[in-house]
């Protein structure tokens, strides 16, 4: 199966890098919002990101001018954007990367089910979430997968495509093969609670945030270690704020009530109560650190 029109279902901070990386491995894509306003706004950044990385294709010498603009050009031709989700309807792939709530995504996907052409594989950026629980509620399960993009999608070269004991060998072949073609490097997955990344990183977030709850280490040690004992670009307090400290709230939670049993699973009480005042890391101007903007303060 050639997957060549793919309809990408949010606009926001993962949807725009969707979009583009697809347009830019040569797909149709249709980029669909729910208010005008974020459509416009998600097609900006798009329209930003594409002239920053021909701006440093140019500096770097591997692009003349006029062939960078010309490839800005093809790329932002391919994309469109709509409010209707009926345009959807002859997509060969159509990725959800709308909030990360379950209700809502799986009513979404009962939606696409009814919507789509039956040979419309549908597929999730979730994070956190089952993937089978929205192949159930599409009412074709053998063609859902999920495809976990990383932030910024445009730069992170993996994406990791998740199958389902129901997901077809074709269907995921497909979306394989169109991760490739959004220049990533596909890893595959069972349908496990954070898949391979989140599985392994959320949990070590965890564990650092109660490190310092404990007082064990201060959070600019803590971070220093990881940075210069293991290479890491980030320190873990320091990605927890990147990454939002409501978001990562919300995704240990659910790992808990789902999967009691499991030690890796735990809740750090300082976590909570950072979320309770406000500070939600980077995104609020103040979690664990303060930030201006994108960078710490």
């Amino acid at each position: 199966m050639v997957i060549k029109k793919v309809g990408v279902i949010g606009c926001g901070l993962m949807g725009h890098g969707i979009v583009q990386v697809a347009a830019g491995g040569g797909s149709t894509v249709v980029a669909l919002e729910s208010e005008q306003r974020f459509l416009d706004a998600g097609l900006a950044r798009i329209d930003k990101s594409l002239s920053k990385l021909a701006e440093k294709e140019v500096e770097k010498g591997k692009q003349t001018a006029e062939n960078a603009k010309a490839w800005v050009a093809a790329v932002r031709g391919r994309i469109s954007g709509t409010l209707d989700r009926k345009a959807l309807a002859d997509c060969d792939l159509v990725v959800e990367a709308i909030v990360e709530d379950l209700p809502t995504k799986l009513s979404l996907f009962k939606e696409l089910g009814s919507i789509c052409k039956p040979s419309t594989i549908l597929a999730s950026n979730t994070s956190s979430f089952p993937i089978a629980e929205m192949a159930e509620a599409s009412g074709r399960p053998e063609r859902v997968v999920g495809l976990h993009f990383f932030n910024p999608v445009q730069l992170m070269k993996l994406v990791e495509v998740v199958r389902t004991p129901k997901t077809s060998d074709e269907v995921f072949a497909a979306a394989r093969a169109f991760g490739e073609s959004c220049g990533k490097t596909p890893v595959a997955c069972k349908d496990t609670p954070g898949f391979v990344v989140n599985r392994l990183l959320v949990p070590y977030m965890a564990q650092a945030l109660s490190m310092l709850e404990r007082g064990d280490a201060s959070k600019e040690d803590i971070d220093a270690a990881m940075q210069l004992g293991c290479g890491y670009p980030m320190g873990p307090i320091t990605l927890t704020d990147y990454v939002g400290l409501d978001t990562t709230l919300s995704i240990i939670q659910g790992w808990v009530k789902r999967f009691p049993s499991e030690p890796a699973f735990a809740v750090p009480r300082i976590l909570e109560q950072k979320v309770k005042e406000g500070k939600l890391g980077r995104k609020s101007g103040e979690g664990f650190y303060k930030w201006e903007g994108d960078k710490k303060a």
